[in-house]
């Protein structure tokens, strides 16, 4: 076996990941295993999900592979330096060529490269690495390959970048067959009373909001066509049986078009599995929530970030408040959960906006909501904006950008503490809403008994 694909999350090595429990099965290195396969290119995935980097290594080792290809994200960065130099200072896992890839890749080559790493692939991910492994694997010349970085006599060298698969029909499915999927389905049943499994469908987002990253697929939009997609669901829906999908895509509703093929095909194919999805208010509208529905969608994220529409204009959001507010509420009148995301501590926000957020949350009545503070992921324009603000910059290798802190209007325990205040607040309302409904249940169906009984009397 001479390449290992592998990562660094490890879930029993992290309490925080402990205390929620769902994890998700690597599915890029599962796109890649599956390409690398069809191209007759013998690999082993080391899923280090469930198992310590002690396992992870002792397999390295006993396998001797000449190449280890990395996932990286903001999430493992850490542990994937620790394990980069861990392969490159023991001769007992024979020195294999490290090759690294991920969002956090991009507009970190330096750091990267310099902390031990061999090549990094920038972009898509399937086609590099086949081409750049037989390169390494013959002891071929690998300069002329596009979408790589690596260091020549200590400087960085980018070849030049990759071109996207223009047909995502190219991608086989991801090679799920190579890890432990029973481990997955067990931990969710066992800490959430479901099991859950993710799919994509899509790649890029053509959209432009200012802290999101889009290192890996830019800001393109290509579909795998929804015949296959729906023959996927079929697949896992009769192999594994899961009780939800997770669709990984940025805004699953960008095409109607598609939305109504998808809903045509899972129908004829028998392929529904409950389901939830991301997507953007202004791509939602009654017709479209009817298909969801009936395609199996029970819950949809609706994203805002803001209730202030100050805050969602400088986030470049392009989205009107309101609009969001009355997805979420025509959303919830079919029946079907709503999610949204929030972040405070974005620049220029002040008190005023978070009390508009805290108005939009109660008014919307989202079923979930996540809340975090803004950090800026380097490579997006919210980093540019705010990069000769920074005032918090830790080392490199020991931290990620969730660690970065800038000059906002408040300092930033103010912003930790609007975040305890927004999540009381609305959870306060949701319990008074809930104690209304109930109520007003209980009213009804005294007023039906009472009428009932009346009419027995009467009679």
């Amino acid at each position: 076996m001479s390449i290992v694909l592998t990562h660094a999350y490890y879930i029993l090595e992290d309490p925080k990941e402990q205390l929620i429990m769902k994890p998700y099965a690597p599915l890029g290195l599962l796109y890649i295993s599956a390409y690398l396969k069809e191209n007759k290119i013998n690999n082993h995935l080391y899923d280090a999900t469930f198992y310590s980097k002690k396992k992870q290594l002792s397999f390295i080792a006993e396998k001797q592979p000449k190449t280890v290809a990395i996932y990286t994200n903001l999430m493992t960065k850490i542990n994937v330096i620790k394990l980069i130099k861990i392969l490159k200072s023991d001769k007992k896992y024979g020195f294999p060529k490290l090759i690294l890839g991920g969002p956090d890749i991009t507009y970190n080559c330096e750091n990267y490269l310099k902390s031990g790493a061999d090549f990094l692939i920038i972009g898509e991910g399937e086609q590099t690495t086949l081409e750049l492994y037989n390169a390494i694997d013959r002891n071929q010349d690998f300069t002329h390959i596009t979408g790589i970085a690596y260091l020549e006599n200590g400087q960085v060298i980018k070849t030049a970048p990759r071109v996207k698969m223009k047909s995502l029909k190219e991608l086989p499915l991801p090679n799920r067959a190579a890890i432990p999927i029973d481990k997955y389905l067990e931990t969710w049943k066992t800490h959430h009373g479901k099991s859950s499994m993710t799919v994509s469908t899509q790649r890029g987002c053509p959209y432009t909001c200012k802290w999101c990253s889009t290192a890996v697929y830019g800001q393109s939009y290509r579909r795998r066509p929804a015949e296959l997609v729906a023959q996927e669901l079929k697949m896992l829906k009769d192999t594994y049986q899961p009780d939800s999908i997770w669709f990984v895509d940025d805004v699953f509703t960008v095409s109607h078009k598609w939305i109504k093929e998808f809903h045509a095909e899972v129908l004829k194919q028998d392929a529904i599995i409950p389901f939830e999805c991301i997507t953007r208010a202004e791509r939602l509208n009654n017709e479209v929530l009817e298909l969801l529905k009936e395609a199996g969608c029970y819950r949809i994220w609706i994203g805002a970030e803001s209730g202030s529409q100050k805050i969602i204009d400088a986030m470049d959001r392009r989205v009107d408040v309101d609009v969001v507010k009355n997805a979420i509420l025509q959303t919830n009148s079919k029946g079907m959960e709503t999610g949204t995301f929030i972040m405070v501590g974005y620049p220029g926000e002040d008190e005023q906006d978070i009390k508009e957020t805290i108005t939009y949350l109660k008014a919307a009545n989202p079923t979930h909501f996540t809340i975090t503070v803004a950090y800026p992921i380097k490579g997006t324009s919210l980093y540019n904006e705010i990069e000769d603000k920074i005032t918090v910059q830790p080392n490199w290798e020991t931290s990620t950008d969730r660690d970065i802190d800038f000059t906002r209007t408040y300092s930033r325990k103010f912003y930790d503490y609007a975040v305890r205040r927004i999540v009381n607040e609305v959870n306060y309302n949701k319990e008074k809403l809930s104690d209304k409904n109930l109520k007003k249940m209980i009213t009804y169906k005294l007023k039906s008994t009472l009428a009932g009984a009346f009419m027995k009397l009467s009679k």
